[in-house]
């Protein structure tokens, strides 16, 4: 068995997850790792300086353990704001960012209405707002930073109730329902758990077809390209399983069951902390 990992996926949290689950989809022979930055969620508040700093010292981390072929930022925050700097800080090293599905929402939205839900970082970034007026200048794009519902998703969705997923997406749903969108950029990778509820709650609200977009199709394919020329590593005898999801914290017995639910819904090893 291949003893060498071509992808580690970097997230603050679970967001990345159904990124690594669709790469896997259409190329099962890659091997991959994640890890969740946790000890620093949410990087979606957090300055240019922060990102940079804790994004690299999770590199960094992944590097040492694991020594990947290539890295997956699966963070629209992190990408945004930091894929740069951390090209510059690791260049023998091919990083793959996630950024939000602007061109694509763009070409699907019929009322030419966009509706942009991200963190507040991403929201507000000027590389965001680039990627409009480049792929987006004929649409309307609105913008909602909902730190409330990274959390939800991040601590409680593997547990909560129907009715309490659907409460949790309602709030970005009215407003982008008010505003008249067709179109919804799930431009923070943890909103991709919740699409199924986004698009439903739209089912109830909205008369006309509301399309839910993300990243992760495009971003699998040009990652399954880079690896074509990436180097190859050396085997090693102490890597993890085929998929194991890592966090850099712990808080507690109740967190660490949190994530061994979320791993067992995805049928993933659960690596626990690496701090």
């Amino acid at each position: 068995m291949k003893k060498s990992v071509d992808f580690a996926f970097l997230d603050s949290g679970t967001g990345g997850i159904p990124y690594m689950l669709l790469l896997k989809e259409k190329s099962p022979e890659r091997r991959c790792v994640y890890l969740g930055d946790t000890v620093h969620f949410p990087y979606g508040e957090k300055s240019f300086e922060e990102i940079v700093s804790c994004s690299s010292h999770a590199i960094s981390q992944i590097i040492d353990r694991w020594n990947p072929r290539a890295v997956i930022i699966a963070c629209n925050t992190i990408s945004v704001t930091a894929l740069d700097e951390l090209r510059k800080l690791y260049p023998g090293l091919p990083i793959i960012g996630t950024v939000p599905a602007i061109k694509l929402a763009a070409k699907v939205s019929l009322n030419k209405k966009i509706g942009f839900l991200a963190t507040n970082a991403s929201v507000n970034h000027p590389y965001s707002q680039k990627l409009i007026e480049d792929f987006a200048s004929d649409c309307q794009v609105l913008k909602r930073g909902d730190p409330d519902l990274i959390d939800f998703i991040e601590h409680r969705l593997f547990t909560a109730t129907r009715e309490e997923k659907m409460a949790a997406v309602m709030p970005a749903v009215d407003y982008f329902n008010s505003c008249g969108c067709d179109t919804i950029i799930l431009g923070c990778t943890h909103f991709t758990h919740m699409a199924r509820e986004i698009e439903e709650a739209f089912a109830s609200k909205s008369w006309r077809k509301v399309f839910v977009v993300d990243s992760r199709d495009g971003v699998s394919n040009h990652a399954l390209d880079v690896i074509k020329t990436a180097p190859e590593k050396p085997d090693s005898e102490n890597l993890p399983e085929d998929m194991t999801f890592f966090v850099t914290s712990l808080n507690g017995d109740d967190e660490k069951k949190e994530y061994e639910i979320l791993c067992e819904k995805f049928h993933i090893p659960f690596g626990g902390c690496i701090c």
